[in-house]
């Protein structure tokens, strides 16, 4: 007996030994994962090369961190924040009241921050004969009311009208602001049909921005939206008007001095509890240094950059 523990005794002590190991890794690795120094930035598709151009020059200045940025949309990257999945969601539109109480719930602490003043610029093909449209029109065109270019003065060509998926927040932002005209929805007799209303049933939708831009850009018969970043000459940026009187472009100033109907703020959300690197990043795109690089990738400063 004693010659056979003798001889389990070094297997049993291995054995034991690697029981141990594998107890230590499971406990260590998760640890070294919540120690992890690398930040996450989440979210909107709009505000994707922004955020890599703030990203660069801040690593520029703070060498040796990490920071990733992913897209995805508005919403995607706030249900990221929230599910504790990334550190900062980017967004193209304002947090719901029902999102922040879901962070209440959780017991999350989000900081709401107001980076830069964007336009939704509305494009179609160079060829297109139409340089400008109204909201009124605009919101029939994705209603599926307007469907023929010639009802506007324009060729003989059925309307393609692309619009984002609904998981963006320029999505969301066209919805209420173009298709619905930005009216509240109603109850009672008196209901506003247009405070209602979907889009069409022959709109097709964008993946991102690039994706809208090189199907119109393609497309004699097509129009779309994105945000002033992704304008290119590639495609003809319409005038639009709230007033049928008045026509404005997509341009800095026009946004500044409001006068450009389709205008929006852009935030990012930080999880004040990703630290001092993730509050030390967002100070950067607050300063002086990282709102002119919001006006270089031609977006509206929200403070002056000099």
């Amino acid at each position: 007996m004693l010659a056979g523990c003798a001889a389990l005794c070094p297997w049993l002590r291995g054995f034991m030994g690697r029981i141990v190991l594998a107890i230590l890794i499971a406990v260590v690795l998760p640890g070294c994962r919540r120690k992890d120094t690398s930040l996450k930035i989440t979210g909107s598709d709009t505000m994707v090369q922004l955020a890599q151009h703030l990203v660069k020059a801040y690593l520029e200045r703070n060498p040796g961190q990490a920071i990733s940025v992913q897209g995805g949309g508005s919403g995607t990257g706030i249900a990221a924040l929230l599910n504790g999945a990334t550190d900062i969601a980017s967004a193209s539109r304002e947090m719901k009241v029902k999102e922040w109480e879901l962070a209440k719930s959780k017991g999350l602490n989000i900081k709401e921050y107001t980076i830069a003043l964007d336009a939704l610029a509305v494009v179609v093909h160079p060829t297109n004969k139409i340089s400008r449209l109204t909201l009124a029109q605009l919101s029939d065109i994705y209603a599926g009311k307007i469907t023929n270019w010639k009802e506007l003065g324009g060729a003989d060509m059925e309307i393609l009208a692309i619009s984002r998926e609904n998981n963006s927040g320029t999505h969301v932002y066209f919805k209420e602001h173009v298709l619905r005209l930005g009216r509240e929805a109603s109850k009672g007799e008196a209901a506003d049909p247009i405070a209602t209303r979907e889009f069409g049933p022959k709109v097709t939708y964008g993946v991102s921005s690039q994706a809208i831009s090189d199907q119109v850009k393609k497309n004699p018969a097509a129009i779309g939206y994105f945000g002033m970043g992704w304008v290119s000459k590639e495609v003809k940026v319409l005038e639009i008007s709230s007033d049928g009187k008045n026509y404005y472009l997509p341009t800095a100033e026009n946004v500044r001095n409001k006068k450009y109907p389709i205008a929006r703020s852009l935030h990012m959300y930080l999880n004040m509890a990703s630290g001092e690197r993730a509050q030390s990043f967002m100070d950067f795109v607050m300063s002086a240094v990282g709102q002119k690089i919001v006006r270089e990738q031609d977006f509206v400063p929200i403070i002056h950059d000099g």
